[in-house]
């Protein structure tokens, strides 16, 4: 008897998906899933075939969803989430369910790594995946739930909550700051080549724009701790500057304009309770180091 054709799609062939659609192309997506180019382009072809309908368009820079995809996009996305629910079997807690959280690198490392990391002692059934990226990562492709960023964003069917606002100094160590009080000509560290476009990089470049950049790193947590050895001044975040052990703030001039911190979740999750937990917990968070932030 010949064998029935498949109806159900394939949960390898959905994960296959879930990655490209997420990453935007083949390479992407085969290093997300420890696989090659061959095996994720032969699933995809699986699922529409099994599905009826193209999911992709492939376009010279990367794949895009058609609307189809769109929709394939949110149930799958769903699925996966009660995959996570299920491996994680009996937690002690009635909020299951893996959160992806996408933040800037120094403001993960400065400050949201060692309070996310309390959230899942408090509620044992949540997971929390925190990435980290200069630029923003897609919320539509379900890249991340959660995204904390520096302005809002001009489209985009998101809710944006303001967190704070994130004021920025001038820090060094103390020697160096009393060399610069006495008018030494000021050194600093700085963003490298490859982030001169970030505001701040741009913001000191116009202003100090003969002053050596003596010392660079691609974010300001590592431009924190050059600062503490006393080779410049950085131009960091308060966050930052007022938690690294051996900095001081040095009265160079203004500083640049705070700039808003925003979180960001998608309309449709607002009913989901892991994400709105931790999206309630970030906003608890920002409220309580209010101080920290501020100038």
């Amino acid at each position: 008897m010949a064998d029935k054709k498949r109806t159900d799609p394939d949960w390898q062939d959905i994960r296959v998906f879930l990655a490209l659609a997420r990453y935007g192309s083949l390479s992407a997506a085969a290093r997300a899933l420890s696989t090659n180019h061959s095996t994720i382009s032969r699933r995809l072809h699986s699922l529409e075939a099994t599905l009826g309908e193209t999911l992709v368009e492939r376009r010279p820079d990367g794949y895009v969803l058609t609307a189809a995809g769109s929709h394939a996009l949110a149930a799958a996305s769903d699925m996966e989430a009660a995959v996570h629910t299920l491996g994680r079997g009996g937690a002690d807690s009635a909020l299951r369910g893996l959160v992806r959280i996408n933040a800037p690198p120094a403001l993960s490392q400065g400050f949201l790594v060692g309070r996310l990391a309390q959230l899942p002692l408090r509620h044992p059934g949540i997971d929390i995946d925190l990435a980290t990226d200069l630029r923003s990562v897609s919320l539509e492709r379900h890249v991340t739930d959660i995204a904390v960023r520096l302005g809002r964003p001009q489209d985009g069917d998101f809710i944006a909550k303001t967190l704070g606002h994130m004021g920025f100094g001038f820090y060094a160590e103390p020697a160096l700051c009393k060399r610069m009080e006495s008018g030494a000509e000021p050194v600093f560290v700085g963003f490298d080549e490859a982030n001169a476009y970030l505001p701040e990089a741009a913001w000191l470049a116009r202003r100090f724009p003969r002053a050596r950049m003596i010392f660079r790193a691609n974010n300001q947590v590592a431009q924190a701790l050059a600062a503490q050895s006393g080779v410049g001044i950085a131009l960091l975040p308060h966050y930052i500057g007022r938690t690294t052990p051996g900095l001081q703030a040095c009265p160079l001039e203004a500083p640049p304009a705070p700039r808003e911190i925003v979180l960001l979740t998608r309309r449709q999750d607002r009913k989901d309770a892991p994400i709105q937990t931790v999206a309630d917990y970030l906003i608890q968070v920002f409220a309580d180091e209010k101080a920290l932030f501020e100038a």
